[in-house]
């Protein structure tokens, strides 16, 4: 018989690290998010945006032409943020 013992603490520390990991890559891949790609990440609709956080003077935005840019990770940090601020039910 094969007896297997798994230290929790450690197989979390290695989960955790590598999400962070994955995140970091994840976030790298694009400089600027669209409103589309805003809308895939925080999964709201544009209405909800625009009527829960969208006007917030603090929200990083940029409209070039017709087209509103988002720098990522200014834009994750506002909203991990702006989270943390609503109140909870």
């Amino acid at each position: 018989m094969i007896s297997v013992q798994v230290d929790e603490r450690e197989v979390r520390q290695m989960l955790t690290h590598k999400i962070e990991e994955l995140v970091k890559e994840a976030d790298a891949e694009h400089v600027f998010w669209d409103s589309a790609e805003l809308q895939r990440r925080t999964c709201m609709s544009w209405n909800f945006i625009q009527d829960t956080f969208f006007y917030d003077p603090r929200f990083p935005k940029r409209k070039v032409k017709t087209k509103w840019l988002f720098p990522a990770r200014e834009t994750r940090g506002f909203l991990e943020q702006w989270l943390r601020e609503q109140p909870s039910m």
